[in-house]
């Protein structure tokens, strides 16, 4: 994903101000992002609790270990429709499209998952995953090219007024989309998503007259070579699949866990094919292919980061309905709120973590900021195995074990994802940024694949102490290899 530079209608846009005195481009775009995570974040909170519910109960009656499996490879579907859907913003629609077209396809989905038939559930997963895709990366594209190439100050204040944004909606969404879903219906929870959705859509319509002709055209159009490449690339893959499903579904052994199957396939594929390919590029100085081949070491830390933070929303999920006390006042609190706990801390340990990498300035390098944010998510799990191990008996803990652990994971997730995105803009050769971002992406990708896998491969349906701590010691032995390598890693890197 390139980043556009601003146009020259940006600065007359910027001169009409809104609500709180920023800019109206800045509003609407604030805004449709709201609505959005509201929408991704109401959803994520009680999908395996939808998954797991029985039959009987309207849910889908799936295991545990399946639901976990389920929404790591969800999220790993994200991330991966991230490539495609940037280099589509970029090259053929322009940034202002392509959010259009994907908040589009997350309503659509959203839509789908309101409807109470099963049927209409993974067509909904895949739209949401294939809009979702579009939208953010764009989104953020967009937002950019409305600034100056030379005001990095007010680049870097708009980003992070986003930031919060999606912290505020994370917050929210969970305690209303959660409680609707548990305790009325979980198909009008998921309508609350669809109606989010709806909300910004509305709100980027009406307040796209604001935008000028920002990304209303691709920065970079590709050339009609490329297009044609893609297009049949596109037609052959699909052919293929339709092929390969539609042999299997004639033959009476489709499952849905063969889309799954080929969904964890690509979350290995895509970033061996990828790292060969830049690699192999001979554009590249040697010094261009040493910082490439030492990233390959952050990136698996990055795989390993994620699909142990992705287990949050699922495998911490069905601990707090299984195994939390949630009686409170004589009310039984749903467990979807729990996912209200990480944004809650983020924004309590953002400002910490700002100013500490702020004055600590080059003296922290990037594996160091790497080994704070792995030691903090292995320290989560650790608390967990306890958590775990009182509750082997049968009986329900107190919710204070999952809330320490969310607040070590809001920190490992501030001390990581930022320093992560930051380190590969930085290593990047200059003219491979977009390929370079699009491997960070995949390494979510990978480690939604192997989070979601992970409770399947343990043999075990619910999440015991021996899983909570294998995976906690393993977190932390990456962090300890981090620190020790610290000197070599920084040296070969060059950040």
């Amino acid at each position: 994903m390139t980043i556009a530079p601003a146009r020259p209608q940006a600065a007359q846009q910027s001169a009409e101000t809104g609500l709180l005195g920023r800019p109206r481009w800045f509003n609407t775009l604030f805004g449709t992002d709201v609505w959005e995570r509201f929408s991704f974040y109401g959803m994520t909170a009680i999908l395996v609790l939808y998954a797991t519910q029985d039959k009987s109960g309207g849910g889908l009656g799936m295991s545990k270990a399946d639901a976990t499996l389920l929404f790591g490879l969800y999220m790993a579907s994200v991330f991966i429709t991230s490539v495609p859907g940037g280099w589509l913003g970029d090259r053929i629609l322009g940034s202002y499209r392509a959010v259009l077209h994907g908040g589009v396809t997350i309503g659509l989905g959203h839509l789908c998952l309101a409807v109470p038939h099963p049927g209409f559930f993974y067509p909904g997963l895949l739209l949401i995953a294939a809009g979702t895709g579009l939208l953010k990366p764009n989104m953020a594209s967009l937002l950019s090219a409305f600034y100056r190439p030379d005001d990095r100050a007010g680049r870097d204040a708009g980003f992070s007024i986003f930031y919060m944004s999606v912290q505020v909606s994370a917050l929210l969404a969970p305690i209303v989309v959660g409680v609707v879903g548990e305790r009325v219906n979980w198909h009008l929870g998921f309508g609350l998503a669809a109606a989010g959705m709806a909300a910004g859509l509305l709100q980027y319509v009406r307040g796209s007259r604001h935008f000028g002709d920002v990304g209303r055209t691709p920065e970079r159009a590709a050339t009609p070579l490329q297009r044609d490449r893609v297009r049949r690339a596109s037609l052959t893959g699909g052919a293929l699949l339709v092929l390969v499903y539609g042999t299997d579904a004639a033959l009476g052994s489709f499952r849905i866990g063969h889309v799954m199957a080929l969904i964890g396939l690509l979350c290995v594929v895509l970033p061996v094919y990828c790292f060969t390919r830049l690699l192999r590029n001979p554009l590249l100085s040697a010094d261009e292919r040493t910082r490439v081949k030492t990233y390959i070491w952050l990136f698996a830390a990055s795989a390993l980061f994620w699909a142990m933070f992705l287990q949050g929303g699922s495998v911490f999920t069905l601990f707090a309905k299984e195994s939390t006390d949630r009686e409170v006042w004589g009310a039984t609190i749903p467990a979807s709120w729990f996912h209200a706990a990480i944004p809650l801390f983020v924004l309590i340990t953002a400002p910490f973590f700002a100013w500490l990498w702020t004055h600590a300035g080059s003296r922290v390098p990037t594996a160091v900021k790497y080994a704070i944010g792995m030691s903090c998510t292995g320290t989560a799990y650790l608390v967990m195995s306890l958590a775990a191990l009182s509750a082997s008996g049968g009986e329900r803990v107190s919710p204070l074990w999952l809330i320490v652990a969310y607040l070590l994971l809001a920190a490992g997730e501030v001390s990581f994802a930022p320093v992560g995105m930051s380190a590969t803009t930085a290593i990047a050769p200059a003219t491979f940024v977009s390929q370079m971002v699009s491997l960070f992406w995949l390494s979510g990708a990978l480690g939604g694949g192997l989070g979601g896998n992970a409770l399947k491969i343990s043999g075990d349906d619910v999440p015991g102490p021996g899983y909570f701590l294998t995976l906690g010691l393993i977190v932390l032995a990456v962090g300890a290899g981090l620190l020790l390598a610290r000197r070599p890693l920084t040296r070969r890197l060059g950040v």
